[in-house]
């Protein structure tokens, strides 16, 4: 995404400067170049990205909850996918990326009328882009579910969703992806570690707190239904994902292929190293384990795998599982914080680490592409954890702000009662196993 802003300030400059001989008689006007390879890989990419939510995130955690919970967690899915994509047609990428202050972007671009042929900087038409950060819209607070599993009302989810939307993540993501404030300070995130993971974890762990823990938590073990189920979203999320970091490029060129590479060997290092922790740990390596370990991987890989050599995306992947490993712990079992399906220890916890490693990671002598000019490690670094601190921060209170304003309409929890029957009958009428 760090050549979006750039390719804006280039096409602005490359306008101004072709403008007096475009108003000479005989010097037509540019023409407008899309290519073909390009947008084709970015509605790949597009699909492969609401793969990651649609079936991915659905099975991943639907398999981790109890059979009475399965159909709500994939309602919950369905459910965001569609009220995002509608809020983001009608105002969410006016706000992110049409022009306004450092803060948050204009609304000339609402219902998408005016957009242009090709978004600048790129060689795609600009709907091909709005449908690319659609798919990221999308999945940011559908990652979130995982934090209120098996307690929190359908009616509630919807409506935070949709303000939160608007509230966090589309002012984060104009900061950043935009061209805001943040992007002026030299902060970079290639494809999410901060847009996307920080905003997420943070928001889920608030969540969390806030919601409260489910009966018999932690004393009462709560195991999940279906690991089969967790796996085969793991496997999805792990395809998807290759569209997620390599179409953030908006080419289809070395760097994608360099982007996907790093990728996988973080997302396979991780896994690895989880597997192996569990190993030691307790005896047994599960599933579960090694899937929970590739997500770590990829969220952790994720800002930096445009700017990291594969070297550095193994010592990310490493690292990762490590790190994450010990945040699942020390929230759930030191904290007893009941986020159900570990959306801070692994998407914010490695979102957040990978933004912060990539400043030294980039390195040409570790491995990376280099810094730009008269800018250092010190300098970079400086830059990463200002941002990360800086949405950490607004993540955490705006969450507060809305899951309270919210609560007072629309109640958070389901009753006890219902949370006993289970979310699938108590909010949707329905079974999603019918084994009696």
């Amino acid at each position: 995404m760090q050549r979006i802003r750039n390719g804006i300030a280039a096409a602005i400059v490359a306008a101004t400067a072709a403008a007096p001989a475009a108003a000479q008689p005989g010097f037509p006007p540019a023409p407008v170049v899309v290519n073909s390879g390009d947008t084709a890989w970015i509605l790949t990419a597009s699909a492969l990205v609401l793969l990651m939510t649609l079936p991915g995130l659905a099975l991943f955690y639907g398999g981790l909850v109890r059979t009475k919970n399965f159909l709500s967690v994939v309602m919950q899915c369905f459910g965001i996918c569609c009220l995002v994509s509608i809020l983001w047609v009608a105002i969410g990428y006016s706000l992110v990326f049409s022009e306004g202050g450092a803060f948050i972007g204009g609304t000339g671009l609402a219902m998408l009328s005016g957009l242009g042929e090709v978004f600048p900087g790129t060689t795609i038409p600009e709907s091909s882009f709005v449908l690319f950060q659609m798919t990221f819209a999308i999945i940011t607070p559908a990652l979130m579910v995982g934090a209120w599993v098996e307690r929190a009302r359908f009616g509630w989810v919807m409506v935070f969703t949709a303000l939160w939307l608007l509230v966090v993540y589309v002012p984060v993501a104009h900061w950043i992806w935009g061209g805001g404030w943040l992007a002026a300070l030299g902060a970079l995130d290639f494809a999410g570690g901060i847009v996307v993971h920080t905003t997420a974890g943070v928001s889920a762990l608030v969540i969390a707190l806030l919601l409260g823990r489910r009966d018999g938590f932690p004393k009462k073990l709560i195991p999940p239904h279906g690991a089969a189920l967790t796996m085969t979203g793991a496997a999805l999320l792990w395809v998807g994902w290759f569209g997620f970091n390599g179409g953030s490029g908006l080419v289809a060129d070395f760097g994608a292929g360099a982007a996907i590479l790093n990728t996988h060997v973080a997302a396979s290092t991780a896994a690895l190293t989880w597997a192996a922790i569990e190993k030691m740990r307790f005896g047994k390596s599960t599933g579960i384990g090694v899937a929970t370990g590739v997500i770590a991987g990829l969220a952790t890989i994720t800002p930096a795998a445009n700017v990291v050599g594969p070297g550095g995306a193994m010592l990310l992947g490493l690292l990762a599982g490590i790190i994450c490993f010990a945040a699942v712990g020390l929230i759930k079992r030191r904290f007893a914080i009941d986020d159900s399906l570990d959306v801070f220890a692994v998407h914010g916890i490695g979102g957040m680490f990978g933004a912060a490693m990539l400043a030294i990671l980039m390195a040409e002598g570790l491995g990376g592409t280099g810094y730009a000019a008269g800018v250092t490690m010190a300098s970079q670094l400086v830059s990463q954890l200002t941002a990360i601190g800086a949405v950490a921060l607004w993540s955490l209170f705006a969450t507060a702000g809305l899951a309270w304003i919210t609560g007072i309409v629309f109640p958070m929890r389901a009753t006890p009662e219902q949370e006993q029957e289970g979310l699938d009958l108590s909010q949707h009428g329905e079974k999603a196993w019918d084994w009696e």
